[in-house]
């Protein structure tokens, strides 16, 4: 965990706790259902949590903040989001049954009591949240107008509401495609380990 308190050295001993556990499960989830790249799964803490924690680098979101997690797979970003934001509600939604499996029996089994979960397609979710985060779910011209209804209009936080998506590598073309104004910010602002250097936080007003 020294690489999550090195970035985040106000975590609690109960954040601690609840990312040592993350971290050990995944791996025994992972041999049964594959969230993770088996050749990746040893980077879990890098490669995955720290970055999906990159977001809690760009915002902080005022409490009772609500939060979707648009194809969350085994719980990324939502479930380390979850964690480091207790006060906030997150709801997780993937079309894949197993991988969701993973990431409610993960959140149960540390304790996440700001999560719930909906297995299906991003059309059948109605409700409508400050933020929708994803991780390399899809390109943004045909991320933003899935995503749209599902943005709530009265505004709690300083950042206004939108989509905010974990990317890697050239995107440029993507954010030509998609049409409106796209604010990118390189993981390298935030952390030096080289695995970072080609990622980047897409933030999308709406």
């Amino acid at each position: 965990m020294d690489i999550l308190t090195k970035y985040f050295p106000a975590l609690t001993p109960r954040q601690i706790e609840q990312f040592e556990q993350a971290a050990n499960l995944y791996p025994e989830w992972n041999a049964k259902i594959n969230v993770v790249s088996r050749k990746d799964i040893d980077n879990l803490v890098e490669h995955h949590i720290l970055h999906s924690l990159s977001i809690a680098k760009f915002i902080t979101p005022t409490a009772g903040s609500e939060i979707m997690d648009m194809g969350t797979g085994g719980g990324f970003p939502g479930i380390p989001l979850a964690i480091m934001w207790p006060d906030c509600k997150f709801h997780l939604v993937d079309r894949i049954g197993k991988k969701l499996r993973v990431a409610s029996e993960i959140a149960t089994a540390i304790g996440l009591k700001n999560v719930t979960f909906q297995h299906g397609d991003i059309g059948e979710c109605r409700q409508r949240y400050d933020y929708v985060v994803s991780r390399a779910v899809m390109r943004l011209e045909a991320l933003v107008p899935l995503i749209r209804k599902n943005i709530a209009k009265a505004e709690r936080n300083p950042l206004p509401n939108g989509l905010i998506c974990l990317k890697g590598g050239d995107i440029s073309d993507e954010i030509s495609a998609c049409r409106m104004p796209v604010l990118e910010v390189p993981l390298s602002d935030y952390f030096t380990e080289p695995y970072f250097n080609e990622k980047e936080l897409v933030y999308v007003e709406l």
